[in-house]
């Protein structure tokens, strides 16, 4: 998780640095179509099995529409129409929104200082989305952020089927709506190939998108959800980091309040202790004269009988 947030955190810039180059949605669907192409090429050189079946390909296009379609046109609109770290917050609130239906999907439970966690993660993104340059940018990035984390709860779906071949199908189906859309909505492609955009697109797609999704729903099948997400608040703080770097985005005084809630959230939903039931321990209290056998009283002894511990 270290190395799949730390490429998530160096998207929003190669986002930011593409955009540059190239419309908004074609430039998403070259994402996800390089990212698939080059997944379904291993799988093949490898042997991997493909899916079968009406209820692998219906999940498959599902998820694709979802966690591709909808999630990367939110993203790379989100950059566009914001600041790149304001959109690296926002786009990787997932823990703060999947763990309601983490509780009630797969009887994740939630403790008190989780739930109040949700409560401080909101107010953040409330403080980040509004003054620290709210508006489309913001309400895009969430969006983004919904769409993800339906792809995380629908990714557990994906038992019995080979990842890497999944993971490429999800990716294609993905990229053939985001290029209609991005014909639909952006006409022709128009896209200067530079040096800059294609070192940037092939980070995105090889290593910000491939590598990293085969390596997030790996972890989704077998790690609690809410665990597993609450790692991605250092997508935000890298993103920030690289932004300023850079990009010379400097976070504003309200902006750095909400980055510092929302990531504290995280931290606390992270750390949250779990509920372990304690083990029964039956400790015998003084025995009554009378014989008295009510709750919480030991029973008495009778005449020849073994006292066991």
């Amino acid at each position: 998780m270290l190395w799949v947030t730390a490429a998530w955190g160096a998207c929003f810039v190669a986002i930011e640095w593409g955009l540059r180059d190239a419309p908004l949605l074609w430039f998403a669907a070259l994402r996800a179509v390089v990212a698939g192409a080059a997944l379904l090429a291993l799988g093949g050189l490898q042997h991997r099995p493909g899916p079968t079946g009406r209820r692998a390909w219906g999940l498959l296009t599902v998820l694709g529409l979802v966690n591709v379609t909808v999630a990367f046109a939110a993203m790379f609109a989100g950059v566009a129409g914001g600041a790149a770290g304001t959109a690296a917050v926002l786009a990787n609130a997932q823990p703060l929104l999947i763990l309601l239906p983490a509780w009630w999907m797969f009887g994740e439970r939630l403790s008190l200082r989780t739930a109040a966690a949700l409560v401080v993660g909101f107010a953040g993104l409330v403080l980040v989305a509004l003054p620290g340059g709210g508006g489309r940018g913001a309400a895009l990035s969430l969006l983004a952020a919904a769409a993800v984390t339906a792809g995380t709860l629908l990714s557990r779906r994906l038992a019995g089927l080979d990842l890497v071949t999944a993971t490429a199908w999800h990716l294609l189906i993905g990229g053939a709506g985001l290029v209609l859309l991005a014909a639909a909505v952006e006409g022709a492609p128009v896209i200067s190939w530079t040096p800059r955009f294609v070192v940037s697109l092939l980070f995105l797609a090889l290593v910000g998108t491939a590598a990293t999704t085969v390596a997030w729903f790996t972890e989704a099948r077998h790690s609690r959800l809410d665990t597993l997400t609450a790692w991605t608040f250092l997508t935000p703080v890298l993103g920030i980091a690289l932004a300023a770097l850079a990009l010379g985005e400097r976070p504003g005084r309200w902006t750095t309040v909400g980055l510092a809630a929302v990531l504290i959230a995280m931290w606390a939903a992270l750390h949250a202790p779990r509920r372990t039931p304690a083990p029964a321990v039956r400790v015998a209290s003084p025995e009554r004269r009378d014989g008295d056998r009510r709750p919480g009283r030991a029973h008495p002894r009778r005449p020849g009988e073994r006292h066991h511990t």
